[in-house]
């Protein structure tokens, strides 16, 4: 699903990737952790379309999107990633209805299909009676699942995440850390997803570890002790005194 080789990104004199090389398989869920300053978001963005990589490729989906056009970006960002941010960034004029309508309409959708398929989403949220209140009515955890629904709105094949609970209490949290994998259980997603929880990067599928721009090696395996032999086994049993 998502292919990435030889990444690296600068800015400035600051090399914040140093040569980045993932595969992600279809249906994943991955978390990408790490102390602050590690690369995770910049990765995360450049996956997303938001940002180019200096050197690399990535190819999401089978397409190589570091060799398409600014428009043709777009267009693929549309309607092949979804995004959940730390904060939801809803737009406070419009309702949760609405809001997750907004890039069915990008899309090309008509009226009819995104209004649909928004109250699908609503509905496996569990949010179908709050579809017309606005932002400022809704909880946080209420907010963070239109967010989701807005980013599940054109099917897209990945989800990339930032921080996603990070604004949310612990009750919220664990019940939009179960909204992932529920939602790739239904929908067939890819989830990629920044956080610093350990709790959250417990649970994932995969947890790529990123420190000074660089993956981590995974700990060498421990060999296992050789066991007894037999004979020695016997032996020692036999000369083992009964406590008894």
């Amino acid at each position: 699903m998502i292919d990435i080789k030889d990444i690296t990104k600068s800015f400035g004199s600051l090399q914040v990737l140093k040569g980045i090389d993932l595969h992600i398989g279809k249906g994943e869920v991955v978390s990408i952790v790490g102390p602050s300053g590690a690369g995770k978001t910049t990765l995360l963005q450049i996956i997303g379309t938001l940002d180019r990589p200096d050197t690399g490729s990535v190819i999401v989906d089978g397409i190589d999107v570091t060799k398409m056009s600014s428009k043709k970006l777009s267009d693929f960002r549309n309607k092949h990633l979804g995004f959940v941010f730390q904060f939801h960034q809803l737009l406070p004029e419009f309702t949760a209805i609405e809001n997750i309508m907004i890039p069915a309409y990008i899309a090309g959708m008509s009226h009819r299909q995104a209004k649909e398929r928004a109250k699908e989403l609503l509905d496996f949220m569990g949010l179908a009676d709050r579809a017309t209140h606005k932002p400022n009515e809704l909880s946080g955890g209420e907010k963070q699942r239109v967010a989701v629904a807005r980013a599940l709105v054109n099917n897209p094949a990945v989800i990339l995440a930032d921080e996603p609970s990070g604004s949310l209490d612990t009750k919220n949290k664990e019940e939009l850390h179960q909204l992932f994998f529920d939602l790739r259980d239904k929908f067939g997603q890819t989830f990629v997803i920044v956080t610093h929880d350990e709790g959250l990067a417990s649970i994932t599928d995969r947890t790529i570890h990123l420190r000074d721009g660089l993956i981590e090696a995974p700990a060498e395996p421990i060999e296992p002790q050789e066991s007894q032999a037999p004979e020695e086994l016997c032996l020692s049993s036999e000369n083992t005194t009964d406590s008894e």
